[in-house]
């Protein structure tokens, strides 16, 4: 079976179509990759968090900010897929 992601998204926040964005980013990047990308409204105010099945891998509150698009598909990838290239949504070489 595929990965699953889960964003969860605070309601009272108007956090609905910032999430929902970032779920097409993912399911256009990772097509081949992942088996589903949810959306689920938050009973915690404030809350943003991307699962990967149950393993929180980005929390708005812990990071200090929301995720770009680049930056979230660098840690999908990472865990997911880490041979595949996002061209230019990839890492610079240092």
């Amino acid at each position: 079976m595929k990965p699953k992601i889960t964003i969860e998204y605070c309601p009272k926040c108007n956090w609905l179509m910032r999430s929902a964005w970032m779920a097409q980013e993912l399911l256009t990047t990772f097509v081949e990759e992942l088996g589903e990308v949810s959306l689920r409204p938050s009973e915690v105010s404030g809350r943003f968090q991307v699962f990967l099945e149950n393993e929180v891998i980005f929390d708005r509150k812990r990071e200090g900010h929301f995720p770009e698009a680049k930056e979230l598909k660098q840690i999908v990838r990472d865990l997911v897929c880490p041979e595949k290239s996002l061209g230019h949504s990839d890492k610079k070489s240092t």
